[in-house]
């Protein structure tokens, strides 16, 4: 599939991320691959995923587009962090490989231009998940295909957020070439579409949709409010 082939694929809907942490009683594979099958009858687009064993299940168990990605570590560039766990994703099957495209350094001292061309040689996408405006540019330039503000409020010396920065979804559309993926706290489907309007060409949604553990928390810390 080419990056215009997808892009149209993606154009103006809903990518799912079927992901769960550590420790949560979701991180099971067949369960994660059952959370994609359900996003697939709900009418999600394509699925983001984590691992290689995930990203192959469920690779093999949907007819969607799988944005994989392999988050080894829990500091610093830990999403798909080298050359090395970008092919792996790919070798699983995934059609985009999400790799962090800050502008901290990478654990193996390689940078994210040769992680774009290690994957671009092996036949699939990459997205740039950023945390800035000048990182989604910086990524674009160094052959990105997609650009998603995934890091945006997560990475150490920037601002907390919140809610999804709809901002930078706007910065990066009108300065970038590539599509731009809203990604990063959008709980309701209101907040979905202001990306879309906003100028995002396509929105992921995890948390809101797929972690159960997560927002059982958020009713019970509710509900302790006084």
């Amino acid at each position: 599939m080419t990056a215009q082939d997808l892009a149209d694929t993606l154009r103006g809907r809903l990518i799912v991320s079927c992901q769960a942490p550590p420790g949560d009683p979701m991180r099971e594979t067949a369960t994660l691959v059952r959370l994609a099958l359900a996003a697939v009858a709900g009418g999600g687009s394509a699925i983001r995923a984590n691992e290689p064993e995930v990203v192959a299940a469920i690779s093999e168990a949907v007819d969607l587009p799988v944005i994989g990605l392999w988050k080894d570590g829990g500091t610093g560039v830990y999403i798909t962090p080298t050359v090395r766990h970008a092919l792996a994703i790919v070798e699983a099957g995934a059609a985009v490989v999400a790799a962090d495209a800050t502008d901290r350094p990478r654990p193996d001292g390689s940078t994210f231009e040769e992680l774009v061309t290690a994957v671009h040689a092996a036949g699939a996408l990459v997205m740039a998940d950023v945390s800035t405006l000048a990182e989604g540019v910086a990524a674009a330039a160094q052959g990105a295909d997609f650009v998603s503000t995934t890091l945006s409020g997560y990475v150490p010396g920037t601002p907390e957020r919140t809610g999804p920065d709809l901002d930078l979804v706007t910065s990066l559309s009108g300065s970038v070439s590539v599509p731009v993926v809203a990604e990063g706290r959008i709980n309701t489907p209101e907040e979905a579409a202001e990306a879309l309007a906003r100028g995002a060409h396509s929105v992921v949604v995890g948390t809101a949709i797929t972690a159960p553990t997560a927002l059982t928390s958020r009713f019970v810390a509710g509900l302790a409010r006084p």
